[in-house]
C-alpha cells in the first residue's frame, strides 16, 4: 500500500489515535477528545484503513498498540503538541480556560501540597481539571518526553539539558513521635532517640542512610519497627512508640492531624528539597507558565 499523503489526511484522526495511546481504551479516548464512543471507533477505523496496520488490538489490560503504532507514538504526540503550542492564545484565561493538566508528585509533595494544590486551582480555574499521579517508578524523562505529563515535582533536579526545573522547597528532616512519648521529655538525645523502634516510610523513595550513619558514628545502632507508606504513618506513630524521620513539613502536616510531636534530630541529616521538572518545549506556552506559577505559589505558601 502506498504510503498516504499527509494532504489527505484527516488529521483528528491522529488525534484519536493519540488519546487511544494515552488511554488503552477507546472508550475513554472518545471522551478525552469529546467524541462519542462509536465516531471514535469509526475514527480508528478510517486511520487502519488508511495505514493498512491494526494499530491496536484488543487484551485484557487494555488496548495494546502494534509495533507500527509504537512507532508512530513520539512523532505524532511531538506533533500534535507542537501544534498545539501554535494554536495557543497569548495570555491564558483560567477563569474561563477547559483544560486538563498531568502532574506527576512524590510522596512528599502529595502529603505537603497536593489538597491547596487542587484548591487553588478550583478556586483561580474551574473548569481546568488537574489529574495527579504518583511518581512511583514511573519514567518520568519518558513521559515528560512524550507529553504524557505536564511536569513532575520530585525530589531530583533536572535529569537533562532538554528539561527545566525550579527548587520550590528546602526542607529539613525531624522526628516524630506520639504525644507525650517518654523518649521525648526534655528532649531526645542519641541514645534515647537509637533505643526506640523506627517507623520506616516506605513510601518515600528517599535515602534514609543517613539515620544508620549518624547513630553509627556513635556507636549506637536502630532498631526497624515497621514499615509503612505516608498515609498509615500519622496513625500508627499516635498509637504506638515508634518513631518515625520525615521532612519538617510532613511531619507539621501529621501533627494537624494526629496527636504527634516534633523533635529535632540528634545527628546531622541532609537537606530535602522538592523541585518541579517540566519539559523546556513548554517554557513559554501561557498555560503552563500558569500552572507552574499555581505550583510554586502553593509550596512556598504552605
Amino acid at each position: 500500500m502506498p504510503a498516504p499523503n499527509l494532504r489527505d489526511l484527516d488529521l483528528n484522526l491522529l488525534v484519536v489515535f493519540d488519546a487511544i495511546l494515552r488511554e488503552r481504551s477507546v472508550v475513554r479516548a472518545a471522551e478525552r477528545v469529546r467524541l462519542s464512543q462509536p465516531a471514535a471507533s469509526h475514527a480508528l477505523n478510517r486511520l487502519r484503513q488508511r495505514l493498512g496496520d491494526q494499530l491496536f488490538v484488543r487484551t485484557p489490560k487494555g488496548m495494546a498498540p502494534t509495533p507500527r503504532a509504537e512507532q508512530m507514538a513520539g512523532p505524532v504526540r511531538r506533533a500534535l503538541d507542537d501544534l498545539q503550542l501554535v494554536l495557543e492564545p497569548d495570555t491564558f484565561q483560567p477563569a474561563t480556560a477547559h483544560r486538563r493538566f498531568v502532574i506527576a508528585v512524590n510522596s512528599y509533595a502529595a502529603v505537603t501540597m497536593a489538597s491547596r494544590l487542587v484548591a487553588r486551582c478550583r478556586a483561580a480555574a474551574p473548569n481546568v481539571q488537574l489529574a495527579l499521579r504518583s511518581v512511583g517508578d514511573l519514567d518520568l524523562t519518558g513521559r515528560l518526553d512524550a507529553g504524557e505529563i505536564d511536569l513532575a515535582v520530585t525530589g531530583q533536579r533536572a535529569p537533562a539539558e532538554r528539561f527545566d526545573d525550579e527548587v520550590l522547597i528546602e526542607d529539613r528532616y525531624v522526628a516524630v513521635l506520639r504525644r507525650d512519648h517518654p523518649a521525648g521529655r526534655g528532649g531526645m538525645g542519641p541514645a534515647a532517640f537509637a533505643s526506640q523502634s523506627q517507623l520506616v516510610i516506605s513510601s518515600a523513595g528517599e535515602d534514609f542512610g543517613f539515620v544508620t550513619a549518624g547513630l553509627a558514628s556513635r556507636g549506637l545502632t536502630a532498631s526497624v519497627g515497621a514499615e509503612a507508606p505516608y498515609v498509615s504513618a500519622g496513625p500508627i506513630l499516635a498509637q504506638s512508640d515508634m518513631v518515625a524521620v520525615v521532612g519538617a513539613r510532613i511531619a507539621a502536616e501529621f501533627r494537624r492531624a494526629w496527636p504527634v510531636d516534633i523533635r529535632e534530630l540528634p545527628f546531622e541529616a541532609p537537606g530535602l528539597s522538592s523541585v518541579m521538572v517540566w519539559h523546556r518545549r513548554l517554557g513559554d506556552q501561557p498555560a503552563h507558565r500558569w500552572l507552574r506559577g499555581i505550583v510554586a505559589s502553593v509550596a512556598r505558601s504552605a
